[in-house]
């Protein structure tokens, strides 16, 4: 399975973006990778991918692979939406 924090995969410009991968059941050790649109290049490993600071680009499908001794699977992909600019708080400072 996979899940994002914040829920549904949308997050705001400028935040923190965590995905987690889980399986039911595996022999032996686990091993994930982490990989965005289909793409072989290697994001991250362990069970949770933590983005800071997203970006435009990073508005993309994700999928996790999970492998141990005998198989290999990979996840659903996730959509996962950077909405606009965070609001400015009042009185604050946008930086």
């Amino acid at each position: 399975s996979l899940s994002a924090q914040p829920p549904r995969g949308q997050v705001a410009l400028g935040d923190c973006l965590v995905l987690s991968c889980a399986v039911a059941t595996g022999k032996g050790l686990l091993s994930f990778t982490w990989h965005r649109d289909g793409s072989g290049t290697l994001l991250g490993t362990g069970s949770h991918l933590e983005l800071q600071h997203v970006g435009d680009n990073d508005s993309i499908h994700y999928h996790c692979q999970v492998s141990d001794v005998d198989s290999v699977a990979e996840s659903v992909f996730l959509n996962v939406t950077v909405l606009g600019k965070r609001d400015t708080p009042v009185g604050g400072d946008p930086t």
